[in-house]
């Protein structure tokens, strides 16, 4: 009888990844306190990351760069560049592909490996060390990586030492390593969760290891009992190479410079949202049921706004009219700082089977000759022509950016 081999997954996580990746372009930043962000000018300069060096001087993202500067006046800050970012990422996955196929991306800047197969011909920490010197030296890009028996623990090891660090955390190691830590600080436990925990004198994962399992699916629901496992270091989640292919909506949202009543400037956001919302639609070959609309005032009290519709959509014009339709019956008049538009209830097209009536099928028909039209101009033009909106390169990524081309690396 075969015994089934003890998994062995790695978590890699990059360290401060924009910033490193703007001093692995920019050698002359290396040693100097470094931050990436927005605009200084608009309310959206905001911290995105920083280096070592700046988070020693108290810098932390999201903070305002006016902060920053004021704790670190020699803060060197530049613009995000996204592409440079998106190029980064893929060359580390396909390095991280070459030692193994069971690779699942999470974000732009981690994934998971499943090396269990791969470490009978290397020591597993040689291979984390190689893994890691290798992206080092052909990237100048460093990373740390926790290795353990599942996904839940490997991460959980790749935050104990950073920067270039390597952690193993077996499950004989969680009562000493695992478990004096705050319960805040585990991986799948929010604020508001944590919050909840401590209410009730859960102050420690090692606290929530061992609480009582029905009294925390009171509180948290189904998501107590979950926790309550991974906290034993119980997870049996495979390493899953297609899951960044699951997806259940796609969105995009913005913040104004300023906060606004002004209804032009309202509808060409509005515009560019939907059209943003398309174009990552037709990268994913997809369409949704349902248009969700984000309104953020300038009190920062935030409202959502749905519609569910008859027929799938995936086009512009279409997510646009309901998009604005929902606006106008839901907006107060009240000054605006946020706008956002979700797709929900996604399918991939090829799984659609849409039942087009007699009524509805010339309407369609039409459609799809203005918009083939429409494509035709844009590529050979270069942009859409009938639509002139400013988009700036080195703008903040949108709603779910680091999903879109996780993939990318295989191709």
């Amino acid at each position: 009888m075969k015994v089934n081999k003890a998994r062995i997954i790695f978590h890699l996580d990059m360290n401060s990844f924009y910033a490193s990746v703007e001093m692995a372009y920019n050698p002359e930043f290396k040693g100097k306190p470094l931050a990436v962000a927005g605009n200084p000018e608009e309310r959206r300069g905001i911290i995105i990351t920083s280096n070592y060096e700046a988070r020693a001087k108290g810098v932390k993202t999201t903070m305002p760069i006016w902060q920053a500067k004021k704790l670190c006046p020699e803060l060197l800050v530049v613009r995000p560049n996204f592409e440079r970012y998106r190029y980064a990422s893929r060359e580390i996955f396909k390095i991280m592909y070459a030692i193994t196929p069971f690779v699942e991306p999470v974000s732009i800047d981690e994934g998971y490996m499943d090396v269990t197969d791969v470490v009978e011909a290397y020591k597993t920490i040689q291979l984390a060390e190689n893994l890691q010197q290798k992206i080092k030296k052909e990237l100048d890009l460093p990373c740390s990586i926790g290795i353990a028996p599942n996904k839940f623990l490997a991460k959980m090891a790749s935050d104990m030492k950073k920067p270039m660090g390597i952690t193993v955390l077996r499950k004989r190691d969680i009562p000493e390593k695992l478990w004096p830590l705050p319960v805040g600080e585990m991986y799948g436990v929010g604020k508001k969760t944590a919050e909840k925990l401590v209410a009730i004198d859960i102050n420690t994962i090692g606290d929530l290891a061992e609480s009582d399992v029905y009294r925390l699916k009171q509180i948290l629901g189904i998501n107590g009992e979950r926790l309550k496992n991974r906290a034993n270091g119980l997870d049996l989640r495979s390493v899953d190479p297609d899951a960044v292919n699951e997806f259940k909506s796609i969105g995009s949202s913005e913040t104004l410079p300023a906060d606004t009543t002004d209804e032009v400037e309202i509808n060409g956001l509005f515009s560019a949202l939907a059209e943003n919302v398309e174009r990552r639609m037709k990268r994913k070959q997809a369409a949704g049921r349902t248009v969700q609309i984000t309104v953020r005032y300038h009190d920062r009290r935030t409202i959502t706004r749905s519609k569910k519709l008859p027929n799938f959509v995936e086009k512009k014009e279409d997510i646009l009219q309901v998009a604005l339709e929902l606006f106008e019956l839901n907006w107060d008049k009240e000054p605006i700082r946020l706008l956002g538009i979700t797709i929900q209830d996604i399918e991939e097209k090829q799984n659609i089977v849409q039942q087009l009536d007699l009524f509805t099928y010339e309407k369609d028909a039409e459609k799809e000759k203005l918009y083939s039209a429409i494509e035709h101009l844009t590529q050979k033009l270069g942009k859409n022509p009938f639509i002139d909106i400013k988009e700036d390169v080195n703008q903040q990524p949108r709603t779910s950016f680091q999903k879109d081309f996780l993939d990318d690396f295989k191709k």
